[in-house]
């Protein structure tokens, strides 16, 4: 039981849950991370971030990674999973995943808030083809077009001053009378020459043909409705706020009629031993500051919650993880390359150490330099295991490269990726590999049988962009299902390397995923998902 226990399972990988990491890793705690998207949280989309203490100038990526990097020095471990459900009525406290049950005596709440919808109608049916939420992830999809943005708030005015440079225009679509931020930031996009500013107006409706190319809004002070149609599609980006993802305990500890978690003065909820912090919880502001400061108190109390445990269970949970990275670091030492750095070869060790069967990365490349980028890097991650071997086809006709497929006892796993899975699809790609060799991520009995009664062929593409955090999901899921039935196929397309797709499927929005190329459907989406919508 030891083994498996931890004193802390933190659920989201945020500044919130990374701050709470690093104390309590520090304070020698065994703490498990869990994350279903990509350690940082919302503020990694921020491209400028200069009022955090004692950081002059940084991105939130940046910023986040530091933190993460950080926690893991101090002997954290980290894990990408769904986190499906928490049991939490007991000492010992589980916390359901999509890769497996894990036990812990504390758990803290890091899960944060997801952007809220606007209400106009027309908002559903065209998200991802039209309407977005992500400049950073969508923001090029919309270049040398035009842009409206819903929101006075920090992101919007932020988020706004962004999509210049992609975008002729931008038009920012404010409710209250005036921005709702500070007047530095709202400054920045009041004086730039590319935004219009529109105050006390509300957004009606949208509609349009492949794309949006109508918007109705109305002037509440006036009640003057504006009608504006245009000869080419253009983009809505809504930042209209944040709904708390508080679905895994929303039937079990107190929220406010918001939906945010009540906590008391050491971010405890309801329940001894749950602990909440960050933007899932009720506070008047919402910034990194605030949510690494609820981070700090929570580990403080989970300290010594963690230690009256293992006092009261007589059990204290052994760092069997950590052990483990050291041993195969060992056998397989870091070296210093131009792409892999240490950190993350660490972390492909104990990935390489579980493959069961080898296999090949045939290469099909062409004269571009992206190509090269390619093989340099398949050849690269080759080097790190005996697992690997890499295979180029020089005699390739193949109008999608460069890509790499996946060949296994010298079949094709039916999965492959078009360009070069750097960015967060190196993560999405390394998985990929796992479950193609064996013995796999875990999949649920009723999607496993589900899947493989799939007896007509499938062919899906997914089209992605290497910024996009919401992308890696969908991919993961997608390889997992194509590796259990010979009759799937799942290629991934940087969008970046084929732009002829955006026009091919009317692409303004990562990811895409499209079936036997006349399906398409647009944003992130689980295995039994997939599965619902093929089944459709």
């Amino acid at each position: 039981m030891n083994k498996h226990l931890y004193d802390v399972v933190i659920v989201g990988g945020g500044p919130a849950g990374l701050t709470a990491a690093i104390y309590l890793a520090r304070a020698k705690y065994r703490v498990l991370v869990v994350e279903k998207e990509k350690f940082g949280g919302q503020i990694t989309i921020t491209e400028e971030v200069v009022n955090y203490p004692g950081v002059e100038k940084t991105s939130g990526s940046a910023l986040t990674e530091s933190m993460r990097k950080q926690a893991e020095n101090f002997g954290a471990e980290f894990l990408l999973a769904d986190v499906d459900e928490l049991v939490l009525d007991q000492d010992i406290k589980t916390i359901k995943t999509s890769r497996g049950e894990k036990q812990a005596y504390g758990v803290l709440l890091a899960t944060g808030a997801r952007p809220r919808a606007a209400g106009f109608v027309g908002e559903q049916e065209f998200k991802g083809h039209g309407v977005a939420y992500c400049a950073t992830c969508d923001g090029e999809f919309f270049t040398d077009k035009e842009v409206f943005v819903i929101g006075g708030g920090f992101a919007a005015a932020e988020e706004a001053v962004f999509l210049t440079k992609y975008a002729s225009h931008v038009t920012m679509l404010i409710l209250e009378e005036d921005f709702i931020c500070a007047k530095s930031v709202a400054q920045k996009a009041r004086d730039h020459e590319k935004i219009t500013v529109k105050t006390r107006v509300q957004v009606q409706a949208v509609n349009g043909d492949n794309g949006l190319n109508y918007i109705k809004y109305k002037h509440l002070d006036t009640d003057e409705v504006v009608e504006y149609k245009s000869d080419d599609y253009f983009g809505l980006f809504v930042f209209a706020g944040y709904v708390p993802e508080n679905t895994l305990v929303k039937d079990k500890v107190e929220l406010n009629p918001q939906g945010y978690i009540v906590t008391d003065e050491k971010q405890q909820t309801s329940i001894e031993g749950v602990f909440a912090a960050g933007d899932v919880c009720i506070k008047d502001l919402r910034q990194v500051v605030t949510a690494t400061a609820d981070g700090a108190l929570a580990a403080s109390a989970l300290e010594k919650y963690a230690s009256k445990m293992q006092e009261k269970t007589g059990m204290t949970p052994e760092f069997a993880v950590a052990k483990q990275v050291e041993e195969k670091v060992e056998t397989q030492p870091v070296v210093e390359t131009s792409i892999i750095t240490p950190e993350m070869q660490q972390q492909l060790n104990a990935v390489f150490g579980k493959m069961e069967n080898d296999l090949v990365l045939e290469l099909h490349l062409d004269d571009r330099a992206v190509s090269q980028e390619l093989e340099m890097y398949m050849n690269e991650l080759a080097s790190l295991t005996s697992k690997l071997s890499v295979k180029v086809i020089n005699d390739s006709t193949s109008e999608d490269r460069p890509c790499v497929l996946v060949k296994k006892n010298d079949e094709y796993v039916g999965t492959g990726f078009h360009g070069v899975p750097g960015g967060h699809e190196f993560t999405s790609f390394v998985l990929g590999l796992y479950n193609a060799s064996g013995p796999g991520q875990s999949i649920d009995p009723n999607d496993l049988n589900e899947v493989k009664a799939f007896n007509e062929r499938l062919d899906l593409k997914i089209i992605v962009s290497l910024s996009c955090t919401m992308c890696p999901d969908l991919v993961v899921a997608a390889q997992r299902l194509a590796v259990e039935n010979e009759n799937m196929t799942v290629h991934i397309y940087d969008i970046a390397h084929f732009p002829e797709l955006k026009e091919k499927y009317n692409v303004m929005s990562v990811p895409c995923m499209v079936l036997n190329e006349t399906k398409v459907t647009f944003g992130k989406k689980n295995i039994p998902q997939i599965i619902e919508w093929i089944k459709k």
